[in-house]
């Protein structure tokens, strides 16, 4: 089949996580005033194709299309919104988010399909949305289905005409490590009720698979292989059904998040082959030099649509379950014993932009068994901002196990799949600070087992990483704050001295 439109390598995000002021602006916080310029330049500055206009637990510009059409029409008129460049809604779920954002966020894309046709633009811009949280394929067919009604509804006074949209596109993003390993099976559903209820068959369909948020809930290990099983059974899934998927990953700087920065693309690339569309966060942007960022942008726009898929074998995916199984345990059960010192720092991590108050995967503040955690980003930060990657947690004790005898064709298998998990932790040990480790074991609940997270780790690599400037002065500035968090004074400048040096605030 034949593809009629393009699809994007790269998807600019309003994911707060940058630590520098972006290069455009004169501070590190930004407005949800200051976002249709950020949106403007991530296209004409930067170089890339989507922008993600988050509608999920955020304030929003709802009238962004008229905001960059007043501003920028010239630009636009040239590159053209929905044909070169793309603007694409996450909706607020409906399971989680009420007030009628939902619709308020549909009325956007009608009324700018609507002022399109004013201008005399061809293309209806806004024609995709995604749907996070997706657990079910109903959920994707009646997000598709309301917007059919929403649309169709004809008065007078609403002007509708010739070649409105009627029609969206819902790109479902899966957000834990089940649901994302076994997705394809929602795909299959998803396609039936679509015929079923429209008549036809989607011409493709961009599968959205996170990484923060299910390494919050189950570490990084697990979510790297749900991710890579995912993206097997995507192939195995458009081979048979006669339809392109065009897997879309949500990664970030930090290996936790993903692992891409404009010094990771190659290893990123490599890791993830077959993904066709991927993030591009706040601290990819700003937290390194402008020249790099545009290189980085360019490779992906010309080499991710040409990495294949490496396949999985069922004997193997099952496996790998095994492993996760293994890794989530251990890493669940210490992040229910630390959960308290996380959320005592995270009120201290600087803020990047303005969001509503979140009400809990989880509801929507996140959290793991019985505890409430912050979002990702925040999660991240408190926990590095004590020289305490969470990489660790979890990943020592669940390697240690596979070494025994019994498992190691595990491990070996581990490595095969996990292409950067050695480089990866080389990269968390690099950012562990010790001194503060070996003082939180001796006192407070849970973080031993971290300590032998740490230690496991180390014994696998058999070798001690060399520290670069900035990782020797980030264990000073860790050290500085864990002694100020014990002696209840203000660290947020610190916590913000530590995210410079480490080019992400989480």
């Amino acid at each position: 089949m034949k593809m009629t439109r393009k699809i994007p390598a790269t998807m600019v995000t309003q994911h707060p996580d940058h630590a520098h002021t972006p290069y455009w602006h004169f501070k590190p916080f930004i407005s949800t005033q200051e976002e249709p310029r950020e949106l403007y330049l991530s296209f004409k500055d930067l170089g890339a194709t989507e922008y993600k206009w988050d509608w999920e637990g955020k304030l929003v510009d709802e009238a962004i299309l008229e905001r960059i059409f007043g501003e920028y029409f010239d630009y636009f008129q040239k590159e053209k919104i929905g044909k070169d460049k793309f603007i694409t809604f996450r909706l607020p779920n409906p399971k989680v988010e009420t007030e009628y954002r939902l619709g308020r966020a549909f009325m956007g894309i009608l009324a700018a399909s609507g002022l399109s046709k004013t201008l005399g633009l061809k293309d209806n811009p806004l024609f995709e949305v995604i749907l996070p949280m997706t657990e079910s394929a109903k959920e994707m067919y009646d997000v598709q289905d309301a917007f059919r009604q929403m649309a169709s509804l004809r008065h007078p006074l609403l002007k509708r005409s010739a070649g409105d949209i009627e029609h969206i596109e819902l790109i479902p993003l899966f957000e834990d490590i089940d649901t994302i390993s076994h997705s394809d099976e929602i795909l299959k559903e998803y396609l039936e009720r679509h015929m079923q209820g429209f008549g036809f068959k989607p011409e493709y369909i961009r599968p959205y698979v996170a990484r923060s948020d299910p390494a919050l809930n189950a570490g990084i290990v697990p979510t790297v292989l749900a991710i890579k099983i995912a993206l097997s059974r995507y192939k195995k899934f458009e081979d048979k059904n006669e339809i392109p998927l065009y897997p879309m990953i949500g990664a970030a700087a930090l290996p936790f998040r993903g692992g891409i920065s404009p010094r990771t693309v190659d290893q990123f690339m490599n890791e993830y082959a077959g993904i066709r569309t991927t993030t591009i966060q706040s601290a990819f942007r700003y937290d390194f030099p402008k020249n790099e960022v545009i290189e980085a942008i360019q490779k992906l726009e010309a080499k991710l649509k040409t990495l294949e898929t490496r396949m999985i074998s069922t004997k193997d995916e099952a496996k790998l379950r095994e492993i996760m199984t293994l890794f989530s345990q251990y890493y669940r059960a210490t992040i229910e014993k630390i959960a308290p010192l996380i959320n005592q720092i995270s009120k201290s991590i600087p803020k990047r932009r303005e969001r509503v108050q979140h009400i809990g995967l989880f509801g929507y503040s996140r959290g793991v068994g019985e505890v409430k955690l912050p979002r990702a980003i925040t999660f991240t930060s408190s926990l590095y901002s004590i020289g305490i990657p969470p990489e660790l947690i979890g990943t020592g004790r669940g390697l240690l196990t596979l070494k025994a005898d019994n498992m190691q064709e595990l491990l070996e298998l581990l490595e095969n799949i996990y292409i950067n998990l050695r480089s990866d932790l080389l990269h968390t040990i690099s950012y562990t600070n010790f001194n503060v480790l070996e003082k939180l074991a001796k006192n407070t609940t849970g973080f031993d087992e971290v300590l032998a997270d740490a230690r496991g780790i180390q014994e696998y690599l058999g070798q001690e990483p060399e520290l670069t400037k900035d990782q020797i002065e980030h264990h000073s500035v860790t050290s500085q704050i864990f002694d100020r968090l014990n002696e209840g004074k203000d660290i947020s400048n610190l916590i913000e001295k530590a995210a410079l040096l480490r080019r992400s605030i989480g």
